[in-house]
């Protein structure tokens, strides 16, 4: 772990997305008066441009651990970066790395750190680039371009709204439409209309297609 500049960190809890154990400078850095509990707060704090390039990134990184062996997964750090909301009120440049700390007994990551650095007194352009590297034992150092041009490939293809692609992860994760209300805090009724909208904008006739459409997009 490395940071160069105003930095936090958090726990995130893999199987719900909640977040815990957080750095206090996250409230100052994003002007925040609670501590955000699930990773919906953060993600709600990035830029919408950057969405596609953030879901991309985690597929590429989800990809290139597979291809490396999930035996190793808890000795390698992926990092890339993104915009973030600010206490100021604009967006600037974070870097993100994540370290896995614990697997079940199927190899699934059940928890990692995430540390976010503040890196705009550096560069303000984003590289499109994930970096996964290795921690001792591994000696890792794969860089991965990620073309700006399959990004539209991702959820704006099928022209899902941003709340759209949220229940979409949700509900390929397993969440029920009464879970899923509580934590956006909205009506069931209104989850029920995006899962209609969901379904027409990816010709999807059930769930189980669903699930697979969100393989497909990363969000899972």
């Amino acid at each position: 772990m490395f940071a160069i500049g105003e930095y936090y960190y958090y726990v995130l809890n893999l199987n719900n997305s909640t977040v815990t154990n957080h750095h206090e400078s996250i409230l100052k850095i994003h002007g925040l008066k609670n501590y955000p509990l699930h990773l919906k707060e953060l993600i709600d704090l990035i830029h919408p441009d950057d969405i596609p390039f953030v879901i991309k990134a985690e597929q590429t990184v989800v990809n290139k651990i597979l291809e490396i062996g999930k035996e190793f997964q808890l000795y390698l750090k992926p990092s890339y970066c993104f915009r973030m909301k600010t206490a100021k009120g604009n967006y600037e440049l974070f870097h993100h790395q994540a370290i896995h700390t614990f697997e079940d007994e199927n190899q699934h990551l059940v928890q990692s750190i995430n540390i976010h650095t503040n890196i705009q007194h550096i560069t303000s352009e984003n590289s499109y680039t994930v970096l996964i590297t290795g921690i001792e034992p591994r000696k890792d150092f794969h860089q991965i371009k990620i073309n700006q041009n399959l990004l539209s490939s991702s959820t704006q293809e099928n022209n899902l709204t941003k709340r759209e692609t949220e229940v979409l992860s949700f509900i390929a994760k397993g969440y029920s439409g009464k879970e899923i209300s509580s934590i956006l805090i909205l009506s069931e009724h209104t989850i029920r209309t995006h899962r209609r909208n969901i379904l027409s904008k990816t010709n999807c006739r059930n769930s189980k297609e669903l699930v697979k459409k969100a393989f497909d997009f990363g969000l899972i």
